[in-house]
């Protein structure tokens, strides 16, 4: 069922008792939300819809260099020093602007891998693309090369730092060419209690310039206030999520670009350079000024360690392999 919905994208993915019935038959994988909501004092079951709105109202611990004083924390923490210098810089700057870039974090051999394989994966049938036509979804499954670079202790390391948590690999997803994707947090797909707890890492598996439809950020925009479902009219009831919930959080997540407070930049690349963003990080896909220009990516999500996991647009807990 879980590769029906990720391939079909209609009415039906409305329904929340489909969601239901979708948790039902993957029990196994919502242990880490069934205690992660007895730790949160949440009667609620895993297999009910679950969004912000059940959430308990006091906000929880918030991550580390999301508060005020972030920077002077960091400049007093001893593993500060050791970093090297770019690096250093790069992570204190990251309050306030809420991504960093890593330049040159994988050999041609590592990308090289991970694009035969998911080319492998994708010839013979083992994994497709979802209802975007454009992402493979969860291929870490199934490759030990994206797995091995998903996990890769050169990211972990600094996502550990930056949350002050032990990360994990929550989802990766992988593109032959260009999203095209309207600007977003990704808060609004993968939400945690405490909010904040998620981080991003974007792996460039090729040239990456203007015209092949580059990854746009906007840098500071991660201070903005979490716009979940009910920040917005996303129209959905008891039974059902809005049917255009996603194009109204779009057209609200533009309102608050259109007021020009944060420059756009452009994530220009070479294979192996890395991008890692904050859980509210505004973001999206340029357009591709050649149609279906290849461009080879990944992006990685990462929940941390004793948050809950959820996801806040359709409405329920994440799905997790805890053996992965």
């Amino acid at each position: 069922m879980r590769k029906w919905l990720d391939r079909y994208y209609g009415r039906l993915r409305t329904i929340k008792a489909n969601y239901v019935l979708l948790n039902l038959l993957n029990l196994r994988r919502l242990g880490h939300a069934r205690r992660m909501l007895r730790r949160y004092g949440l009667t609620r079951s895993p297999l009910l819809p679950l969004s912000s709105a059940h959430m308990p109202k006091a906000p929880g611990d918030i991550p580390w260099l999301d508060r005020p004083d972030a920077r002077q924390r960091l400049q007093a923490d001893p593993r500060l020093p050791a970093l090297p210098a770019t690096l250093r810089q790069a992570v204190l700057d990251w309050p306030d602007k809420g991504y960093l870039i890593l330049r040159g974090v994988f050999s041609a051999q590592e990308v090289d891998r991970v694009n035969r394989e998911l080319q492998q994966l994708i010839d013979s049938g083992a994994v497709d693309f979802n209802f975007t036509g454009r992402k493979v979804m969860f291929a870490f499954r199934k490759s030990p090369a994206i797995k091995a670079m998903a996990s890769d202790r050169r990211i972990l390391d600094v996502l550990d730092l930056l949350l002050g948590r032990p990360m994990h690999v929550f989802q990766t997803i992988n593109f032959l060419t260009g999203s095209e994707q309207a600007p977003h947090s990704d808060s609004i797909h993968m939400t945690t209690y405490p909010l904040g707890y998620l981080a991003a890492a974007w792996v460039a598996l090729e040239p990456i310039t203007a015209d092949n439809g580059p990854l746009v950020y906007h840098p500071g925009s991660h201070q903005l206030p979490y716009l979940l479902n009910e920040g917005f009219a996303h129209g959905g009831g008891r039974f059902t999520i809005g049917a255009d919930a996603y194009a109204r959080y779009e057209e609200a997540v533009q309102r608050s670009l259109d007021s020009g407070r944060f420059t756009p930049h452009e994530f220009h690349a070479q294979p192996g350079d890395v991008l890692i963003w904050h859980a509210n990080l505004l973001h999206g896909g340029k357009k591709m000024a050649t149609p279906n220009a290849s461009r080879r990516s990944m992006a990685v999500h990462y929940f941390a360690e004793d948050v809950l996991c959820y996801h806040e647009l359709t409405q329920r807990a994440a799905l997790i392999d805890e053996d992965h």
